[in-house]
Order: structure tokens, then C-alpha cells, then sequence
């Protein structure tokens, strides 16, 4: 799996399980999912995401976008 698809799995579990803990534990969940979307329009706009960065230092190979 190249970095794009992981940064792309990784971005979509972070909000199906931050969607999870609003449901089943606590409204004020929906902060963690604010912060995921505004991680990912920042990303959009500067190129720059902390979860590539990340997975860069686990040896996952690079992709077209990171």
C-alpha cells in the first residue's frame, strides 16, 4: 500500500470512528471529527499532512501525493 491510500484508509477510519464515539459515547465527540475535516482541507491546500509524515517514518513507500 503506497502512502496516498494509506493517508486516504487511515483519514477514513479516524471518521467513521469519531462519528462512532459521537453516537455511542458522548455528543462532544463531534470535535474530533471537526479537527479531522479541518486537517484535511489544511492538507488540501499546503500539501502538508502530519499522518503522511508519520507513516513516512514507518517505511510505508511513497504515492503520487506525499
Amino acid at each position: 500500500m503506497t502512502l496516498d491510500r494509506s493517508v486516504l484508509a487511515f483519514a477514513g477510519l479516524m471518521v467513521l470512528a469519531s462519528v462512532a464515539l459521537t453516537a455511542w459515547v458522548s455528543p462532544l465527540f463531534v470535535w474530533l471529527t471537526v479537527f479531522i475535516g479541518l486537517n484535511l482541507l489544511q492538507s488540501a491546500f499546503t500539501g502538508f499532512c502530519p499522518a503522511a509524515y508519520v507513516f513516512k517514518l514507518f517505511g510505508i513507500k511513497p504515492g503520487c501525493a506525499f
